[in-house]
């Protein structure tokens, strides 16, 4: 196999490489004067099972054109197989209509890297599982649970944690978590008055002298995990922390995040983390590294990835 990057996480990247015991490929992806983006693949790929590791994040479209043309540019130099490893899928938030005359920007997105050539599609923690069905080509969907669960278990004596779903929308994720502790649920209820805002207007479930663990897929702005904190406190838990796969935290997100009263934010490196994330007193990075290598492996020798959750 052959393992390339674009310049959105190639720390990610270097570290998937060093688990596989693999070179990183060698390519340039650079840009013209007018911002054009110009990408040469280095070596020979001619007959190869290639892996192009990608997340869409920040800045999101630079990010999604970078993978789009390495994985043409790959295609014309003869490839076997080309697989798209997408940490964080961009665009995952717009899947649906959410009113008239609006896109499902999930789609256009999915169907730009089938054009492109991708040969199939390795992400992880898709906000929404049918954006699996977007894709005309074969899709794994990972999930970061298992390496969440580890964390906890060696950070939290679990008599006394409690597992959080911030909205209701992500019970089923919660769920997941608290089955693997062994651990009770509870929601809080949340009612969007416009994007971007959020207010937490009720806790469902008792979570009185526990220690709450807010578990969801993406943190942006920051304020619906900050609410929610001070709505669990206020009902009694100990301490609120939170799990999140994909740390976005746009705009003030990190100044709100080290203001609140979360004990810790505990993210994913599925997006490279800024300085401002990295020098936080309470915001904490664990790798992806180990389960998105392991996932490329068993993809490589067409071995069952689903039984990396098993």
């Amino acid at each position: 196999m052959k393992v390339f990057a674009g310049n959105s996480n190639r720390l990610l990247a270097e570290a998937i490489c060093n688990y596989l015991n693999v070179p990183l490929g060698r390519a340039t992806v650079r840009r013209f004067a007018d911002q054009e983006i110009f990408v040469e693949i280095q070596e020979n790929v001619r007959g190869e099972d290639v892996f192009v590791v990608q997340s869409t994040s920040f800045p999101t479209n630079d990010h999604l054109m970078e993978l789009l043309i390495m994985i043409d540019a790959i295609r014309r130099s003869s490839a076997r197989r080309i697989t798209a490893v997408i940490p964080y899928f961009g665009y995952a938030r717009q899947d649906r209509k959410p009113g008239p005359r609006t896109p499902i920007s999930a789609k256009l997105v999915a169907n730009l890297i089938t054009e492109a050539g991708a040969d199939r599609v390795l992400t992880l923690d898709l906000h929404a599982g049918q954006i699996q069905g977007f894709f005309d080509i074969p899709t794994d969907n990972l999930y970061a649970v298992p390496i969440l669960a580890r964390d906890v278990k060696e950070s939290y004596n679990l008599s006394n944690v409690m597992v959080i779903s911030p909205d209701v929308g992500g019970v089923v994720r919660a769920r997941a978590l608290a089955k693997r502790l062994d651990c009770m649920l509870a929601i809080v209820d949340k009612r969007r008055e416009r994007p971007g805002e959020s207010e937490v207007m009720n806790v469902i479930g008792d979570v009185s002298g526990k220690d709450c663990l807010l578990i969801d897929d993406i943190v942006d702005s920051g304020g619906t995990l900050c609410n929610a904190a001070e709505a669990l406190l206020k009902n009694g838990a100990t301490s609120v922390t939170a799990y999140i796969t994909h740390g976005v935290l746009s705009g003030g997100a990190v100044a709100r995040v080290t203001s609140s009263s979360l004990k810790e934010l505990v993210i994913t490196d599925t997006i490279q983390p800024t300085t401002a994330v990295q020098t936080a007193h309470n915001i904490r990075v664990i790798t992806t590294a180990g389960l998105l290598g392991e996932a490329i492996n068993r993809t490589a020798a067409e071995e069952s990835v689903s039984s990396l959750f098993d």
